[in-house]
């Protein structure tokens, strides 16, 4: 059978309505095909639980994955305050999805990743050599990461003698929300909550492609990470971060501790210099691991979803709506190109887009203008559904090996493997 893809939406007082809405206007449009997987993206001002429940209504025992976010995606650009829902239909593709709890702000509590890692196999059975991985970590922390490495490794070292390593597509996001409530939500199999990890895992006559971009560059200043806490940046060239911000962009430091600036702290974050045996780019240019503030704290201290080692020299810098939408268009090539280069002829069906909360920030002129250039390279045929997020994952350097990217906007393209 034909893999069908389809994409709805609905705004409601209630989260339960809107989700049943969404997901209803998306069965309308697959009609009686039997629907693998539904991926749920839902506004963080509705609980959670009244998403779910909404959804669930409709869809049964449909494996679910989702995320909350501040902005909702679908073709038709930005929504806010709504729930859009993407069924993925077919009798040739098969979806197994789960959620597990027990993170904090600062990471894993009563385990460890390698404990986690190993009960997402178990529970997921992805192949290491075909299917697509996506996972979904709780906003405020990076322990994602670390999981996905993990499982990585043990896929290879799971393979048989003479094998590749895992030729596994793996993507995924940290969620998005309120942060001045400080809780973002994930959606994965019969669970949702906060605090967790939610991943999915596709396979069958399926293949993805990645595309990942960004469009910030370095403003040729740099700061020395001379103090850093766990998650938090304390000191910048042996001041609070908030001195450095304040010399270098205006404002007192004090102001950078209090809205809005200490939210929009995030469009100008640190880029870590990649070391030229680590970098992929082909430009010459040089390259940067971004790390992007969640926020200033009151007490001039970056609020940071992943540590940045101290020593470290942190190049601040800045983007710009257009080249963040050249990045758009380069990041939504790049899962094409990828997708058309699996064997069997794969014909796009849908675009997953995961976009960064700066650029939200960043556009508000522009809205949902990523999705136009999206749109300009795949065609208006192809759905779209996403949200934006405070980081996003993906596999990069010369070992392929997955890490935790900010400011970047991720395409993953799925397509049907005709023929198979």
């Amino acid at each position: 059978m034909t893999l069908l893809a389809a994409v709805g939406y609905a705004h409601a007082l209630e989260g339960s309505e809107a989700g049943a809405q969404a997901a209803q206007a998306a069965l309308n449009l697959v009609g009686r095909a039997p629907v693998r997987l539904a991926l749920v993206i839902a506004s963080c001002e509705y609980p959670i639980h009244q998403v779910f429940n909404g959804v669930t209504s409709l869809l049964g025992d449909t494996p679910l994955l989702g995320f909350s976010t501040t902005r909702e995606l679908t073709s038709s650009g930005q929504h806010q305050r709504s729930v859009a829902v993407a069924l993925l239909a077919g009798s040739d593709i098969h979806a197994r999805t789960g959620w597990w709890p027990g993170f904090s702000d600062e990471g894993l509590v009563g385990g460890d990743t390698a404990a986690t890692s190993q009960k997402l196999i178990q529970d997921l059975q992805p192949d290491a050599q075909k299917g697509a991985l996506i996972l979904v970590g709780d906003g405020l922390g990076s322990e994602v990461v670390n999981i996905a490495r993990q499982i990585c490794a043990r896929l290879d070292h799971q393979a048989e003698p003479g094998q590749p390593p895992s030729q596994l597509v793996l993507a995924g996001c940290l969620a998005g929300g309120d942060l001045r409530r400080g809780r973002t939500y994930q959606i994965g199999g019969r669970q949702s909550g906060s605090g967790g990890l939610a991943a999915g895992y596709i396979s069958g006559n399926i293949a993805a492609g990645i595309g990942v971009s960004h469009g910030w560059t370095s403003i040729g200043v740099y700061a020395k990470v001379t103090r850093s806490q766990g998650v938090w940046v304390r000191n910048l060239d042996d001041c609070p971060a908030s001195d450095t911000y304040a010399r270098l962009f205006g404002y007192r430091p004090r102001e950078w501790g209090l809205p809005p600036l200490n939210e929009l702290v995030r469009l100008y974050p640190l880029g870590i210099e990649i070391p030229p045996e680590n970098d992929q780019a082909e430009s010459g240019e040089t390259s940067y691991l971004i790390r992007s503030p969640l926020r200033m704290e009151s007490d001039g201290s970056l609020r940071m979803n992943a540590h940045i080692p101290e020593g470290s020299a942190g190049f601040l810098m800045v983007g710009r709506a257009e080249g963040c939408l050249e990045s758009a268009k380069i990041a939504a090539q790049q899962s094409l190109d990828a997708l058309m280069s699996t064997p069997g002829k794969p014909r796009p069906v849908l675009a997953l887009v995961f976009v960064d909360l700066a650029w939200q920030l960043l556009m508000q002129a522009q809205p949902g203008e990523e999705i136009q250039a999206i749109r300009s390279v795949l065609g208006k045929d192809v759905p779209i559904v996403g949200g934006y997020t405070l980081g996003q994952i993906a596999r990069s350097g010369p070992k392929q090996e997955p890490e935790l990217l900010n400011q970047h906007i991720q395409v993953v393209l799925f397509g049907e493997l005709e023929g198979v």
